[in-house]
């Protein structure tokens, strides 16, 4: 028997290759080439072309259609999503096994059907049965919603072809099989071929297309990255699985922001939304303890407020260790190396631990000051008040840096009772007067240090 033709996909960018190659000469990654059969496709005679040729226009000659979007009744859904769910758009749902997908997109099917909207709802990873428990322990579902397990793709586009549903979830893309394609399931040319035949459904169709994507363990959809580029909307589920908070972000969005945030609570009953993060970010703080404080950032049109935690301590080892969780550890490095050298902070051979309290990520430059603050600190054994708070960028040089919406910021610190705030002496003009609140402007980090010192 001939040997079957084989051909090689990144699995980062897509690159195909005829032979195995170490690092993609696209995207530049190393070892991420994947052996796959051959898929054989028809080729058109050349020459032939389309009777029904479209025709180029000019923008006044294309016809805006701008449609009511949808809502998925939850208000933290819709914020992410742009104010709703567009008609006719293709929805990335990622995130790690066990976050709570899947459970978020049947209370979205159930919104969406008890308000008369016709869902399907087709799973290639779990029963009839498991569905239902899962959906016994939300509440209670109208006819409007319909579920399918199913994982070919053919018998998939019949179905929503003959039953013409306005929302379908597919759970997931990764146990999609397409018969065109002679590769297992879960593969590269699966994940992309399967996502193209969904794209071309819901264009064609005007139905509205959820997918949801497994990750890696880098944190990312599992297959091509062309998968990202195909859709309309990648969202991300962010969270501890051991945990009860959970964070939407939006990564990727044609209708709207991708700087916004959706924060939801993750209960025996399902998701509940989380409509003040910040007072939940806040929760459980320890009062009068050193290395710990408030900082303020923005995620889209909204002020989040958290704890910053720091923990400096001498070190035993030739190498210190340095960690940081939920925000960047070569950030963090430099704002040690900018105390250690502009302000005389002696940290090189010291362990240093920051973290993110609540788990939520933030990589935010607004939270520079804070980060340093806390460094300071834990080291010099400084209880910082528990009414202050402070955000601002810290640049190289020790300067601190203006950051955007400080009015806002301002505000929100106001409103969970902060009286004092540190900020960047840049945001004077922006910021302007608040009424019970002390605004201690800084242009440089000796003067935030100098501030906590005085009044410890």
């Amino acid at each position: 028997m001939p040997k079957a033709k084989t051909i090689f996909f990144c699995q980062n960018c897509g690159f195909e290759s005829s032979k195995w190659m170490g690092q993609c000469p696209a995207c530049k990654e190393w070892n991420s080439f994947a052996e796959e059969p051959q898929t054989s496709t028809k080729k058109t005679a050349a020459g032939n072309v389309r009777k029904d040729t479209p025709q180029p226009k000019t923008l006044s000659e294309i016809e805006m259609n701008q449609a009511a979007r949808m809502s998925t009744g939850m208000g933290e859904l819709d914020r992410v999503l742009g104010g709703g769910i567009v008609q006719g758009s293709l929805v990335l749902v990622g995130g790690d096994p066990g976050i709570g997908k899947s459970t978020l997109l049947l209370q979205v099917c159930r919104n969406l059907s008890d308000a008369g909207k016709k869902v399907l709802y087709i799973s290639g990873e779990e029963s009839l049965q498991q569905i239902r428990l899962r959906a016994e322990r939300m509440g209670s579902f109208t006819e409007h919603l319909l579920i399918l397990c199913e994982t070919d793709l053919q018998a998939i586009r019949e179905t929503i072809t003959r039953l013409q549903p306005q929302v379908v979830v597919i759970d997931s893309i990764q146990t999609m099989y397409n018969e065109n394609v002679s590769s297992a399931p879960g593969s590269v040319s699966q994940v992309r071929e399967s996502t193209g035949v969904l794209m071309q459904i819901a264009k064609t169709q005007n139905v509205t297309i959820f997918i949801v994507g497994h990750v890696t363990k880098e944190g990312v959809v599992a297959g091509p990255r062309v998968l990202e580029h195909m859709v309309d909307t990648v969202l991300y589920f962010e969270g501890d699985r051991y945990a009860s908070y959970r964070v939407l972000r939006g990564v990727k969005n044609r209708f709207g922001s991708t700087n916004e945030i959706g924060v939801f609570e993750m209960r025996t009953s399902g998701l509940a939304e989380v409509a003040n993060p910040s007072e939940y970010m806040l929760d459980g703080k320890p009062e009068n303890a050193s290395g710990s404080i408030v900082a303020c950032t923005m995620e889209g049109t909204r002020p989040v407020l958290l704890e910053v935690q720091a923990l400096v301590c001498q070190s035993n080892l030739a190498f210190p260790r340095r960690t940081a969780a939920g925000t960047d550890l070569n950030r963090a490095n430099l704002l040690m190396a900018v105390l250690e050298k502009k302000v005389g902070i002696h940290l090189a051979s010291c362990d240093a631990y920051v973290n993110i309290a609540g788990g939520m990520k933030m990589t935010e430059p607004a939270i520079d000051l804070g980060i340093s603050l806390a460094v300071v600190s834990s080291c010099k054994d400084i209880i910082i008040p528990d009414s202050v708070i402070a955000f601002g960028e810290v640049g190289l040089s020790g300067e601190v840096r203006a950051v955007s919406m400080a009015g806002q910021l301002v505000a929100e610190a106001k409103k969970l009772g902060f009286d004092t705030v540190i900020l960047p002496e840049v945001c004077k003009s922006s910021v302007g007067k608040a009424a019970g609140v002390n605004l201690i402007y800084v242009s440089w980090i000796q003067d935030a240090i100098r501030f906590i010192m005085k009044n410890n």
